[in-house]
């Protein structure tokens, strides 16, 4: 029998879902534009990174991937990949740490460990939005780097959509992984 679907006065946006999301990707829906993800059924494009972004992405990146391999535990930092989060979700995180580096397609959700966005012009955006995706979705570990105030946001033990612990380190600071045994990096050569 077919579901009869309420009759509505008003527009209502309808959310992608992560294979049309994809779909749309195959098609080149998006060449026009330098990246995009979907959060939450939404598409959004991002802007190019500058300088201070990129330098301090990719400073972070060497110190995590070093410790990383170090350990030899086969977690491995992977710079801008793609993570499946179905249904309405593909976020492209600065820095992602998965136990499934090798293969095809989006990192699997739960393969992830820790993500890393590095902020200047976002910090909202990922203080709030990509938080509450990431918490509700069993991301262990969530870093936001501030590169205005060369601080480091680090949260951990999800519970519904927020992060019960949380703390702070500044440039110049060790940062210990909460959630990956004796991961520790320096991050004075940040700033």
């Amino acid at each position: 029998m077919t579901e009869l679907r309420p009759l509505n006065n008003s527009h209502l946006p309808v959310k992608l879902r992560l294979e049309d999301y994809l779909a749309l990707d195959e098609s080149g829906a998006f060449e026009g534009y330098r990246k995009t993800e979907l959060i939450e059924g939404k598409i959004f494009f991002m802007n190019a990174q500058h300088r201070p972004h990129a330098r301090v992405k990719s400073r972070l990146h060497v110190l995590l991937a070093a410790a990383l391999e170090a350990q030899g535990t086969g977690w491995e930092a992977i710079v801008e990949g793609s993570i499946a989060v179905p249904p309405r979700s593909s976020p492209e995180p600065d820095i992602v740490v998965t136990s499934e580096p090798e293969g095809t397609g989006l990192i699997p959700l739960e393969s992830v460990r820790l993500i890393v966005e590095v902020s200047d012009a976002t910090l909202s955006f990922d203080m709030s939005r990509k938080a509450k995706l990431y918490a509700a979705n069993g991301v262990p570990e969530y870093w936001v780097v501030d590169v205005e105030t060369s601080m480091i946001h680090q949260m951990w033990a999800p519970k519904g959509e927020t992060y019960t612990e949380r703390r702070q380190v500044t440039f110049g600071g060790p940062l210990t992984a909460a959630t990956i045994n004796s991961l520790e990096i320096g991050t004075g050569g940040l700033a």
